[in-house]
């Protein structure tokens, strides 16, 4: 565990001079402030959308559409790319392996840095969603403050879901960013996945694809944008997460090996 501790610090510490920290920042606040923006722009419509009960589930569903569909998908490929880049990148392989950490330590510290720019990145969404409430209560007089209650339970519930969604991404990419020493090849493979999920929606074998569950996810509220399956995606989101990195530690073993 202490080795872990000590992975885990040196691998957070190398985030500092790298994009990760933007690449959080505006990915998870994009939606959010464009949503601000909109409801100041148009003020004079907000009464009513603030006076509804269901105020709060209607804020939560738009704003995780352009979320679950472009920014999720995108930032867990462009993040972990950019991570497991980093050695790549600095030409330090060799130079990592010669600390006194076992590889699993190293593996599994880099990955668990990773994990925790995706939560952070969860983290201030949510926040940013209750800021694209109050803010434009604050700028404008006329509009009352948002009623009902806010649904903690049914948004800590999906934070989970889109969490286990975007697993697969993170392990197809991890393997990737291993695997290559060019940052532009996982990158681009990246891209090509999401790109072919969206294409693959509307097929009934669409959640085959590792890069759809977070679209499929979303889209299950207006199933006549894709082809929702009744199986349980998130335990082929598991399977997969799993399945993939457990082939990028083997890869990373033989890439010791190989010095």
């Amino acid at each position: 565990m202490i080795t872990f501790v000590r992975a885990f610090k040196g691998e957070w510490l190398k985030t500092r001079h790298s994009l990760a920290g933007w690449l959080v920042l505006c990915g998870s606040l994009f939606t959010p402030l464009a949503i601000i923006v909109a409801r100041l722009v148009h003020h004079r419509r907000l009464e009513p959308i603030y006076s509804a009960e269901d105020f709060w589930p209607h804020l939560w569903q738009d704003a995780w559409q352009s979320m679950a569909i472009f920014f999720l998908p995108l930032f867990a490929i462009m993040v972990t790319s950019l991570i497991t880049q980093i050695e790549h990148r600095n030409n330090a392989w060799k130079q990592v392996h010669t600390l006194p950490l076992g590889l699993g330590a190293i593996f599994v510290s880099k990955l668990g840095v990773i994990m925790l720019l995706i939560v952070q990145f969860f983290v201030l969404f949510n926040l940013g969603i209750w800021l694209s409430a109050i803010i434009p209560y604050q700028l404008t007089a006329a509009v009352p403050y948002p009623q009902g209650a806010i649904p903690f339970g049914d948004f800590l519930r999906d934070n989970a879901r889109y969490f286990v969604d975007c697993l697969p991404i993170i392990a197809v990419q991890y393997l990737l960013g291993l695997r290559f020493r060019n940052f532009l090849v996982p990158l681009g493979v990246g891209f090509l996945m999401w790109i072919g999920a969206l294409a693959a929606l509307p097929w009934k074998f669409g959640y085959l694809i590792p890069y759809t569950y977070s679209m499929l996810d979303y889209l299950k509220h207006d199933p006549g944008k894709a082809f929702i399956p009744t199986i349980d995606t998130h335990l082929f989101a598991l399977g997969y997460a799993v399945a993939f990195i457990m082939a990028a530690y083997v890869l990373f073993r033989a890439m010791k090996e190989r010095g």
